[in-house]
């Protein structure tokens, strides 16, 4: 249940059901999981400053488990994440910054109980 939350100071109609879609389906794809297990959410319109400037940036968080938990593994999600970034949203890499977090099955609950027991 890979969790994606992206920051950024551009305007929420930036960010549409479609886009939403695709960043949805690019995820489960990055990462090798259904794209039912995704949860995806956009905070457009903060505030931001990157690199001593307040231009437009994105700001994403990618927490799951088993997959986010080596250098190896997040290089590889980084690159391709980077890629759809870019392209869809038309920033350049250094107005991306991408943080991976490693989570165990007992730190994520569903369905009453936590994962560990699903």
């Amino acid at each position: 249940m890979p969790f994606i939350d992206l920051e950024s100071n551009l305007p929420a109609s930036t960010f549409s059901e479609d886009f939403l879609k695709k960043l949805c389906s690019k995820s489960a794809a990055v990462l090798g999981k259904p794209e039912e297990r995704i949860m995806l959410s956009v905070k457009p319109g903060l505030p931001m400053l990157m690199n001593g400037t307040c231009a437009p940036c994105v700001i994403v968080s990618v927490s799951a488990i088993g997959v986010t938990d080596t250098a190896e593994k997040n290089k590889g999600h980084s690159a391709k994440c980077f890629s759809f970034l870019t392209e869809e949203l038309g920033l350049t890499e250094d107005r991306i910054v991408i943080r991976f977090y490693a989570l165990e099955p007992h730190q994520v609950g569903k369905k009453g109980t936590v994962m560990s027991f699903l």
